[in-house]
């Protein structure tokens, strides 16, 4: 039975790209529908296949549904690789770390170039949108090396509510694994990701952070992986992935 589905959603459906990458894409007319160029909020047919029922093309490619299964992965993110496909700039990518899975995955929301931890990726449209909605808040666990003592006060604000250069976050839970005279490590939760947010609340304190490193994303642990590895998760991580709120 046939079935209307948004573009964007068809596209990351068959494998090719994320879903926010795919609006991308039909915002720069890279994508036709029928030999038309398509257009944000266009939608297409699709059959029992899991194809479209009209030839839909990106770039002159056709988007067609793959018929493995999606492949989701943790990938412990080196510093000094930026979380894309590919970079303007030449700077090493993710995509490279993640060639050999064997299907192209996305990364489902960022570390940014600095940082290093655990990162998902996959094949899997609909999970990807899901990890990286607005809603989706199962927290994320970082360990956040400082240059300096912390003090109670800044202590105490980090675990507040914060504003910073006009953006409201949400509160925080930082705690202090080690305090010396001249370094903090601190083990920080959010139940945000918004970019650079925890660098921005820190600096805003004053507080100058040398390494950031996320170890966990709600009861997925990064564990023993080594830096550069990925590894395959298991149906039963996927599926707490899939639920959600935690």
């Amino acid at each position: 039975m046939a079935e209307l589905v948004r573009l964007q959603k068809y596209i990351a459906d068959c494998g090719l790209m994320s879903r926010r990458a795919a609006e991308e894409e039909i915002r720069r007319g890279n994508v036709t529908v029928g030999g038309v160029v398509a257009h944000l909020g266009d939608k297409v047919e699709v059959g029992g296949s899991g194809n479209a029922l009209t030839e839909v093309r990106l770039r002159g490619q056709l988007v067609e549904r793959r018929s493995q299964r999606h492949v989701t992965v943790m990938l412990n993110k080196p510093r000094g690789y930026v979380t894309t496909m590919s970079d303007e700039f030449g700077r090493p990518c993710v995509a490279e770390l993640v060639s050999d899975v064997g299907v192209r995955v996305y990364p489902c929301g960022r570390l940014d170039y600095d940082s290093e931890g655990l990162l998902i990726l996959t094949s899997d449209g609909d999970l990807c949108h899901k990890l990286t909605h607005p809603s989706f808040e199962i927290p994320k666990t970082y360990i956040v090396k400082l240059g300096k003592a912390v003090t109670p006060e800044q202590l105490a604000a980090l675990n507040r509510p914060m504003e910073v250069d006009g953006e409201r976050y949400k509160a925080a839970r930082a705690e202090i694994v080690t305090l010396r005279k001249n370094e903090t490590v601190l083990r920080m939760t959010l139940r945000e990701g918004r970019n650079r947010q925890i660098r921005k609340m820190c600096e805003s304190l004053g507080l100058n952070v040398l390494t950031l490193k996320r170890v966990a994303i709600g009861s997925l642990e990064l564990g023993n992986l080594k830096p550069g590895k990925w590894r395959k998760l298991t149906p039963t991580q996927i599926a707490y992935l899939k639920k959600g709120k935690n």
